[in-house]
């Protein structure tokens, strides 16, 4: 999904864990029911991949893991 309507309002934020030297980071999109914008910060005007909730709680949960 690139540049629609809803996300050039998005207030997107860094992860916590993104490399504070402009290296690996990766940014998500809240207030998306149901679905979860993620993009690479590097890269705003790039693509944007859209998760479901519950596939991106796995995600997460299995990184903590």
């Amino acid at each position: 999904m690139r540049h629609s309507p809803e996300l050039i309002s998005a207030r997107w934020r860094r992860s916590s864990y993104s490399n504070a030297n402009g290296g690996e980071c990766v940014e998500i999109a809240e207030d998306f029911p149901g679905a979860v914008p993620v993009r690479d910060s590097k890269n705003p005007h790039g693509p944007v991949v859209v998760v479901p909730v519950g596939a991106w709680d796995a995600f997460v949960n299995a990184l903590k893991a």
